[in-house]
């Protein structure tokens, strides 16, 4: 089963009960940066770009807490940085998991196999190693060798203790279809709990800016690449509402919700988005009611918006379209691996 039923079960009684409340604009997914730093240095992100004052600070985990009561967002990603660098992390995923908040830490998996024994099995913990592909791609994508085989070896000691793993992907220009793939098959073979992939995006900071997709290039990559997936003819395994899937490949035309997955750091709030940095708020509530959200999203005109089809921009989208009458169904399928 790819996504998990709890969480699933969870996630829709939240977006029903917020829209009994009238409202239009919530959070799904709360992007939590407890600190940049990283023991890698990868040409697609730009976190280490931050002055050396602000990579050498951290979120306390009531700092964390604070910001997830705030949101109230029921499923909580927490990205970096590399969050295996923080030294109360074990404690940060533990008030978490109290809280009931399906937890995704997603790490680089250096540091995860020798952690593991700081956190306990839970339905709401997952962790989120990522591999952007087999061992020579990914290894060129971190820039540094030996990582997607430290990393396939974390995977393997963290299922065999009882732990849900999916794996992180951001596909590039470039990407050929076939070894994506086949990339896939062999993430089958590690019996992971689902793969989550999304197209390569502009980070303002990120060193490398020549290989991020343009709109079109991401809708005709992605059909190449689930082809098989969307014939029958592979059963991969993703933690996706189907419905993004079908945004990726052009099935489906959605405008983004950058609301659904606001981003708190050491900064704060940061606005409009995880991707564009534009300032920061102190509160949840200053985010929504002071930022103009009309100027984001594909519709808007707005050139940084305008090839962004990144899911932390467009599954809250494909999620509140899930809970329509037509598509319920689907993705009850979806959940039940039907």
């Amino acid at each position: 089963m790819a996504i998990n039923l709890l969480q699933a079960f969870e996630v829709g009684k939240y977006i029903v009960s917020q829209r009994l409340k009238g409202r239009k604009q919530y959070p799904l997914v709360l992007m939590l940066e407890p600190l940049f730093r990283c023991n890698l240095a990868c040409p697609g992100c730009g976190k280490i770009q931050h002055p050396t004052d602000i990579l050498k600070q951290n979120l306390t985990p009531e700092q964390c807490f604070k910001a997830v009561e705030e949101c109230g967002a029921p499923v909580v990603s927490i990205p970096g940085g590399e969050p295996l660098l923080h030294p109360e992390m074990d404690r940060i995923v533990k008030g978490l998991v109290e809280r009931k908040k399906f937890v995704y830490l997603c790490t680089n998996g250096i540091l995860l196999e020798k952690n593991l024994d700081k956190f306990t099995p839970s339905p709401y913990l997952t962790f989120s190693v990522h591999l952007d592909g087999l061992r020579e791609l990914h290894d060129k994508c971190v820039d540094r060798k030996g990582v997607f085989d430290t990393a396939v070896k974390a995977i393997r000691a963290a299922k065999a203790k009882g732990f849900r793993v999916t794996t992180n992907s951001t596909v590039f220009e470039g990407a050929n279809p076939q070894e994506m793939q086949e990339f896939f098959d062999f993430l089958e073979t590690l019996n992971i709990d689902g793969m989550m992939i999304s197209p390569g995006y502009s980070y303002e900071w990120a060193p490398d800016q020549e290989h991020f997709l343009k709109r079109e290039q991401t809708k005709a990559l992605f059909r190449e690449i689930l082809a098989p997936y969307k014939t029958g003819k592979k059963k991969w395994n993703f933690n996706h509402n189907p419905l993004f899937l079908d945004f990726l490949t052009g099935e489906k035309d959605y405008e983004c919700t950058p609301w659904g997955s606001p981003s708190y750091s050491v900064l704060g709030w940061q606005k409009p988005c995880y991707l564009l940095n534009e300032g920061h708020y102190a509160t949840f509530q200053e985010l929504l009611d002071n930022t103009d959200w009309s100027k984001y999203g594909h519709k808007s005109g707005n050139p940084k918006c305008a090839d962004c089809m990144v899911h932390c921009g467009y599954e809250p989208t494909a999620a509140v379209d899930a809970m329509q009458p037509n598509n319920v169904g689907r993705a009850i399928t979806s959940v039940l691996g039907i």
